[in-house]
């Protein structure tokens, strides 16, 4: 069985500590973990991994965030992974710093990856994972917001976060999204 975990973001080491990046964080830890590193592919850094007899295909976006659903559907296609078997890892400035929460579809929630990737895909039926980056920001500073770097006490927190969210993905491959989430959502 096979997978496609996306984690969203924007290429360029400017932007490598942002929130906006946190999906990049999120699959780069994964594949630390299971013992693979990412190399640049078409539309994507690219790393695969095996977990429990599945195979999982990490990618990492270089179409900016605003065009992720290019790389997304290139990878879907060329890796032949069922629209079910795709997980999207994202910021989300509607959710406290921290808190993970996936969902099997929904609305792009003002989330120009997601936008895009729906656009592209014709669908909204995909699972995300939703990572909590707080609304700390000013009316109309959102975008400053989410470009700019943690703050101290979210860096220190920030990779026993990252630790959850992988586990997210894991059950994801292994328990199902279901099961995933009425034992993850919410940690």
């Amino acid at each position: 069985m096979k997978y496609l975990i996306v984690g969203l973001g924007n290429p360029g080491s400017e932007y490598e500590e942002t929130r906006h990046n946190i999906g990049f964080k999120v699959v780069d830890a994964l594949a630390k973990e299971l013992g693979d590193s990412f190399t640049l592919n078409k539309a994507a850094f690219r790393a695969e991994v095996k977990l429990k007899g599945r195979t999982l295909v990490l990618i990492k976006p270089i179409t900016y965030m605003n065009l992720s659903g290019k790389a997304v559907n290139y990878w879907l296609q060329t890796e032949k992974v069922a629209f079910e078997n795709l997980l999207v890892i994202t910021d989300d400035i509607a959710l406290p710093f921290g808190k993970l929460r996936m969902k099997g579809k929904g609305s792009d929630g003002g989330h120009n990856g997601l936008k895009d990737i729906q656009e592209t895909l014709k669908t909204q039926e995909y699972a995300r994972l939703r990572f909590g980056v707080g609304s700390d920001f000013s009316k109309g500073r959102q975008a400053d917001y989410v470009l700019g770097k943690w703050s101290k006490e979210e860096n220190l927190d920030l990779p026993a976060r990252i630790d959850v969210a992988t586990e997210f993905i894991k059950g994801f491959a292994t328990i199902g999204l279901d099961l995933t989430m009425t034992n993850w959502n919410g940690k």
